[in-house]
């Protein structure tokens, strides 16, 4: 029998996705009484994460060790020392140590699951951490004028409107664990991340999808603040909303959560150079829809523009409680 989070003294929460955005948010939810599990994409075939897939026949080790970093309860040192990349060494420069480190443990203890969850002990991961599958993927798209992008990293360089993305191999299977916390879960969490290179490939592993639309727990959508290039130009939160639509073939959310703050012009215009603009929240079409829309500024804006990790998941928990008192 499956306990709710009023029957027991943590809710659980299960995040989706991939990239920095999870990773900030994680940071602010890892802070809340909470038990988190993190299901993280493996499609990433660009960078140290694509060299050290191919040259070592294992998963994409970067966003999860991003998600790691993020719930681990180390000292910042430690932090950083993940995070570091090296700038110089002809077989070295790109890496980051986290990634080498989790490629270490890969060949160490035989496989990556077991890396992930020996890693997780060893900096005292706050939650699970867990790859969408046991082994890495290929993503591809399919764009307008129907040709096929093959790779993550090509997808955002095609300069095309994207038409769907798909797996292969297309049948992949998931990790149980993540079924079983999914299926135990009171809350779901999607977002913030690339739509289609992040959030879409963990939908597309079939039994993933599926147990997130049988789930009965509250399901979270996080929009991006900006829009990004190569992916989802001129899209506003519910064409990124009709996109998964399309892909899953459910309306998966009972909530949207979506920056109104303003940005300042000068940080709009250096997004501008890069071919990026403030997603728009047209709020009319969400309520016609029946989303239910969390609106607040929700972003902060440092060397890059992010997401404000506290304000964020004081929202999320917030839904999340009030949520599990309706069941009561």
């Amino acid at each position: 029998m499956k306990l709710t989070g009023s029957q027991r003294e943590r809710p659980r929460i299960v995040v989706m996705g991939g990239g920095t955005g999870l990773s900030v948010m994680l940071r602010g939810l890892k802070q809340k009484p909470l038990e988190i599990t993190a299901i993280v994409t493996v499609a990433d075939d660009g960078g140290s994460s694509g060299i050290l897939r191919s040259e070592l026949q294992m998963p994409p080790p970067g966003d999860i060790r991003n998600v790691l970093t993020a719930l681990a309860d180390v000292e910042p040192v430690m932090s950083d020392m993940l995070k570091y990349r090296f700038g110089a060494g002809s077989g070295l420069s790109g890496h980051s140590l986290g990634n080498l480190i989790l490629a270490a443990m890969t060949d160490i203890s035989g496989d990556f699951v077991t890396a992930v969850r020996e890693l997780s002990r060893v900096f005292a991961v706050r939650g699970s951490v867990l790859p969408a599958a046991g082994e890495g993927v290929v993503l591809n798209a399919e764009m307008e004028d129907g040709t096929v992008i093959t790779g993550e990293s090509k997808i955002p360089e095609a300069g095309q409107r994207i038409k769907r993305v798909f797996l292969e191999p297309t049948h992949v299977e998931p990790l149980p664990e993540a079924v079983e916390a999914i299926n135990e879960a009171d809350a779901i969490l999607i977002g913030p991340g690339s739509l289609y290179t992040s959030i879409l490939p963990n939908l597309l592993v079939p039994k993933l999808a599926e147990a997130v639309v049988k789930s009965d727990a509250i399901k979270i959508f996080v929009c991006n603040v900006m829009t990004q290039p190569g992916e989802t130009d001129g899209y506003t939160v519910g064409d990124h909303l009709q996109a998964i639509f399309e892909h899953v073939g459910h309306q998966l959310f009972d909530y949207v959560i979506v920056n109104n703050g303003e940005i300042p012009p000068q940080v709009q215009e250096m997004y501008a150079e890069q071919g990026a603009k403030p997603v728009q929240v047209d709020m009319g079409e969400l309520n016609d829809r029946g989303y239910k829309v969390v609106a607040d500024t929700l972003v902060l804006f440092r060397t890059y523009l992010r997401h404000d990790a506290d304000k964020l998941s004081q929202h999320i928990y917030q839904l999340v409680q009030n949520w599990i008192l309706r069941r009561r």
